[in-house]
């Protein structure tokens, strides 16, 4: 299994250093790093990042875009052309940034494009810039895995990529092999989906290029330790993952403040191997019998199951 997990949790520990956070990694065996762009990045040139990461044996999966100040009205979908195109080269720069490393997953989360009042924003007109937008980052970067995150809302109180089906519409209007989707498990609750869902869809269509796991309660992007709210939700992500033959990076995005972050990861890394474990002891073709009845009571049975283990 390949995990990481959130840099922002551990930097305030370590005094804003990088280079600190990683070797604190590195002795929790995480084997992965995601870096934010170009937050995590600034003044520090990618040659150099590639050597702390192969000092503290680690790898980068990828790369999570970042956007901040001039884009709080939105980014690639930005009604100011300047401000959309700056968005786009961002993009592209940290997929250059990402390859130089070593990483394959450029993550885009667009965080302001979307709405806050009725009749704010021209929806067609959004869509089809976002469709080139997503089109031209898939073209200049055809080696590396472009992953859409969708999240229901916050900041804005519409996003507008906001759900598995608006996604799914987009991978279909862009039309790029290299476009995927990163599944957030706090953004599907909110959503009120169910992150088995999604990871079914999605990942028998190989399509499935991330997985930030957390937990929550629905309301708000609660970053949870795992497992910690919804258990058996927790369990059937893991087991679709599995199905599915999910060969990318879990990673933790879990927003420790009143606990430890190196203590608080440590349950991350324990619950998601026993939940892990839990799901080999049964066993997949078990688990696949129980919902191919599609009955609620032996689904039942089975989570009774899962809790005897």
């Amino acid at each position: 299994m390949k995990i990481a997990t959130r840099i922002n949790s551990f930097l305030p520990k370590y005094n804003q250093d990088l280079n600190k956070v990683f070797q604190q990694f590195k002795k929790l065996e995480l084997g992965y790093v995601d870096l934010n762009y170009p937050e995590h990045t600034k003044g520090i040139p990618a040659e150099q990042i590639k050597e702390m990461l192969e000092e503290n044996g680690l790898k980068l999966n990828g790369m999570a875009l970042r956007f901040r100040d001039e884009f709080i009205n939105g980014e690639l979908g930005n009604a100011d052309e300047t401000i959309a195109q700056k968005a786009l080269d961002l993009c592209k720069e940290a997929a250059d940034y990402c390859r130089v490393v070593g990483g394959k997953v450029i993550t885009i989360w667009l965080g302001f494009d979307g709405f806050d009042y009725s009749f704010q924003i021209n929806y067609v007109k959004v869509w089809q810039q976002l469709v080139r937008a997503y089109q031209e980052i898939c073209d200049a970067a055809p080696d590396l895995q472009i992953s859409i995150e969708y999240k229901p809302f916050q900041p804005r109180g519409y996003a507008f990529i906001d759900s598995m089906g608006i996604t799914g519409m987009m991978l279909h209007d862009v039309s790029r092999p290299n476009l995927g989707v990163t599944l957030d498990y706090c953004h599907m609750l909110m959503k009120h989906e169910n992150p088995a869902f999604a990871a079914d869809i999605f990942g028998s269509q190989k399509r499935l290029y991330g997985i930030h796991l957390n937990d929550g309660y629905g309301l708000n992007d609660d970053g949870l330790m795992i497992g910690t709210s919804t258990p058996f939700k927790t369990l059937e992500l893991l087991y679709y993952l599995k199905k599915h033959h999910f060969d990318g990076v879990i990673y933790f995005d879990t927003f420790p403040v009143i606990e430890g972050a190196t203590e608080e990861c440590e349950r991350n890394i324990e619950m998601i191997r026993y939940l892990d474990t839990l799901i080999d002891t049964v066993g997949l073709d078990e688990i696949q019998s129980v919902i191919d009845q599609n009955d609620a009571i032996a689904a039942s049975k089975l989570m009774l199951t899962f809790l005897k283990r």
